[in-house]
């Protein structure tokens, strides 16, 4: 960590110039008991991460000697080095979440319920001894959609979560069908967001097709699955039939909003079909997709239901996510603890967002969307 009262000359210059000028950021990082703080305009904002990774060893118990049989340990682990690196990084609440989902291969409920129940009481305990620093998301057993409902109940309305969180797909099936609804119907009706975080696009591309230098199925295939999980959301009418749905996508919300005219093109007319009953083009292209279940223009579900976090760690990458999707949309992501950069001073420094929409994504929308207290 970083010594306490270290101010470096770059830091002082920045501070300079914000109180000079009366708008930029004052006092982008100080120190207050070993803690990083972050400020804008001179006022001190509370920072939201919806990025964390987490697990709970006493899953081990639950699993041993089942086709599920592991070792649960690493860096995911909950221990006090994680409020160790939030006070470094300057985030003041951490969204933790199970994210690897592997629980979703049994078809025995009783385990997935055990496993789900096991974890959310590890994850309850670790907030309830940190209040003010931690909040946690429910991973649900969405292999039993009934199941994964009653999970989410409990989970915010006895356990005070503030949502869930989900693969990209479920055993190869992306949950966009009727088969899911009482699901999708629980999450809006508790008014909960879903956090969706891929594993290496498995569903989608060959075994193998991924296999080479540069951790391709990470690098790649994330991003990918969680492109095609929000297009069939919107395409196959599942954020239509559930309006009130709240999706978040790790990773920038994948490659979605990087080429998203695309999408519109396909499907931009609404009812879906960008051809009318005469077969004539009602879109800007000449090629248009048939079967589109959308009931409005997806770039409508793009700045209202979906949303997407910072993880693209350029200024020019961020000036695009947010040019696409509407500061709104966009909340603060870090990955921790896996080892990512972190995109706080990106958003910080960004000379495209205003005051307003840094606070915003750096804790606004996410204080918001998961109804966090303000305080500090």
């Amino acid at each position: 960590m970083k010594v306490l009262g270290h101010v470096s000359s770059r830091r002082k210059f920045l501070e300079a110039i914000g109180v000079a000028a009366g708008v930029l950021m004052v006092k982008p990082t100080t120190w207050a008991q070993g803690r990083k703080e972050v400020w804008i305009a001179g006022k001190r904002i509370k920072t939201v991460d919806i990025h964390a990774h987490a697990s709970i060893k006493d899953v081990e118990a639950v699993i041993s000697g089942t086709s599920l049989d592991r070792q649960i340990g690493g860096p995911r682990l909950l221990e006090p080095s994680r409020l160790a690196m939030m006070d470094e990084w300057g985030i003041d609440v951490s969204v933790i979440s199970a994210n690897q989902y592997w629980w979703y291969r049994t078809d025995d409920r009783s385990l997935a319920a055990e496993i789900v129940r096991v974890q959310d009481e590890g994850f309850s305990a670790w907030c309830n001894e940190y209040p003010d620093r931690f909040v946690a998301l429910t991973s649900v057993a969405m292999q039993f959609p009934d199941l994964a409902a009653e999970q989410l109940d409990y989970a915010v309305n006895e356990l005070g979560f503030k949502g869930a969180s989900m693969g990209g797909h479920v055993n190869g099936n992306v949950p966009a069908g009727p088969e899911y609804d009482v699901f999708w119907a629980k999450a809006e009706e508790l008014d909960v967001p879903i956090f969706v975080h891929p594993n290496g696009s498995d569903n989608i591309i060959q075994e193998g097709a991924l296999d080479f230098a540069g951790d391709l199925g990470n690098i790649i295939g994330n991003p990918l699955e969680t492109t095609f999980f929000i297009s069939r959301l919107i395409l196959d009418g599942t954020l239509d039939r559930f309006p009130g749905l709240k999706i978040c996508g790790a990773h920038g919300g994948g490659y979605l909003p990087s080429y998203f005219g695309r999408t519109d093109v396909a499907c931009d007319a609404a009812g879906g079909p960008s051809i009318n009953a005469q077969g004539e083009f009602i879109g800007n292209a000449p090629i248009q997709a048939d079967n589109c279940r959308n009931q409005k223009p997806p770039r409508e579900y793009l700045r209202t239901q979906i949303f997407a976090d910072s993880m693209v760690f350029s200024d020019e990458g961020l000036r695009h996510l947010v040019a696409e999707m509407g500061p709104t949309q966009v909340v603060y992501g870090t990955d921790m603890p896996l080892g990512w950069p972190d995109t706080m001073d990106l958003i910080i420094n960004s000379p495209y967002l205003n005051n307003a929409e840094k606070e915003a994504i750096l804790g606004g929308n996410l204080i918001r969307l998961l109804r966090i207290d303000r305080d500090i």
